[in-house]
């Protein structure tokens, strides 16, 4: 099997395995393969890939996500360093609504995580010098680009010690779930 599938506890949001092939020379593997992931059933039309760096350990990135109709579904990973990585149901009616799951992404474990639709997203660096590399189904669309604040109480992911002088201004000034026009519900997603 070219890959592997791990289910989280939300539904739809998995852990996706490559199989790695070593040797003392170093290791090959596939990170994209369409017809792999759909064996597994993840079905996404990846149309655009997005790269960032984080410098400094500590740095929170989120609670991120487009509206419909530019709502995005992600496979992301990192390529050096670790993160700890949230994906957060945003999704009005869901069963698992403001439930989140967090999966530790590493350049050593080369785990990938799969993000649908409905659904925010964002992380914390565990190192410094991490390169996050994401494939999403959807254009960026300045105009449905969107944010929930990290600490919401509804929500209540545990982040750890936050810095917030590592927090963007656009984390910093993202507002509450019940505050924001997130627009993804249940079933429409």
């Amino acid at each position: 099997m070219a890959m592997k599938r791990i289910d989280t506890g939300l539904p739809g949001v998995c852990i996706v395995e490559p199989q790695v092939f070593g040797d003392a020379r170093g290791y090959f593997m596939e990170t994209y393969n369409k017809k792999a992931l759909e064996e597994i059933g993840i079905i996404a039309d990846f149309v655009q890939d997005n790269q960032s760096f984080t410098a400094a350990r500590g740095v929170l990135r989120g609670i991120h996500f487009q509206n419909a109709p530019h709502a995005q579904a992600k496979l992301v990973r990192v390529t050096r360093g670790a993160v700890m990585d949230v994906a957060v149901d945003l999704r009005k009616g869901s069963p698992t609504y403001c439930q989140w799951v967090a999966v530790e992404l590493s350049a050593e474990n080369k785990r990938m995580l799969f993000i649908p639709r409905g659904f925010g997203h964002g992380f914390k660096t565990l190192t410094d010098d991490v390169e996050f590399c994401y494939k999403v189904d959807n254009l960026y669309d300045k105009a449905c680009d969107r944010g929930i604040r990290f600490n919401d109480p509804a929500i209540g992911v545990d982040w750890g010690d936050v810095v917030e002088e590592l927090l963007s201004q656009k984390d910093t000034s993202a507002p509450l779930l019940a505050q924001s026009d997130c627009n993804f519900v249940y079933g429409e997603i």
